[in-house]
């Protein structure tokens, strides 16, 4: 076996169903659950008109600036999949424009990451299919590879493995392991609870802030008279 130039089989996948439930919560509630230790970054933005994204990442180690890999990826993924490329960051070159982008919509995809550049930016963002991104550039792809496809990667420090689930909205990218996808979902919309009566205790003037000044002296802070 070749490494840096393979094609794996994805050996397991988080269910589509549990990973559309989670359009139903905010990212930033994931990552509290998650003890706000996990982020893909903060460079990587949405570029599409907005709209959360949740699917099973299909993962692609790609050299910077060559998309061979990301099409041949688009033959293998099956819809609702997230196709999630790590080109290490480099703006040099795009690795998607709008052409890759219209054809993971006709195959009913869940969205594109891209630890790297796109390009037709307009377009992309005029739609609302999901893609994140480092960045844009007009400069066009190579198509030599190698390149990698279902191994695990990381962007940023946070490790996605083939079969994860993938998170996305105005806020981020979030990857939740693909074992504690369930688990995850249940204390996310608990946190919502928590966070709704938050607002609406807000709202009514009766928010509590008491543990603001019992931290202040539990650190031992001094407070002028």
């Amino acid at each position: 076996m070749n490494n840096g130039l393979r094609i794996l089989k994805r050996r397991r996948a988080v269910d589509l169903a549990l990973a559309r439930r989670y359009l139903e919560v905010p990212v930033a509630n994931v990552s509290d659950c998650m003890a706000r230790m996990t982020a893909g970054g903060a460079r990587l933005r949405p570029m599409h008109s907005g709209g959360r994204m949740a699917g099973p990442a299909l993962t692609i180690k790609a050299r910077p600036g060559d998309n061979l890999m990301i099409h041949k990826a688009l033959q293998l993924a099956k819809p609702g999949d997230v196709i999630v490329v790590d080109a290490g960051g480099d703006l040099t070159n795009a690795l998607i424009g709008e052409i890759m982008v219209g054809d993971a919509m006709n195959q009913k995809l869940g969205g594109f990451v891209m630890n790297g550049a796109i390009r037709d930016a307009g377009a992309i963002r005029e739609g609302s299919f999901p893609v994140f991104a480092a960045g844009v550039t007009h400069r066009g792809p190579y198509k030599d590879g190698p390149g990698e496809i279902n191994v695990p990667i990381s962007i940023d420090g946070m490790v996605i493995e083939p079969g994860d689930l993938i998170i996305g909205d105005e806020d981020g990218l979030l990857c939740v392991p693909f074992d504690d996808a369930e688990r995850l979902l249940a204390a996310a919309h608990q946190k919502q609870v928590i966070e709704n009566k938050m607002v609406a205790d807000i709202q009514a003037g009766s928010f509590d802030r008491s543990w603001v000044d019992a931290t202040l002296t539990r650190l031992n802070c001094y407070i002028e008279e």
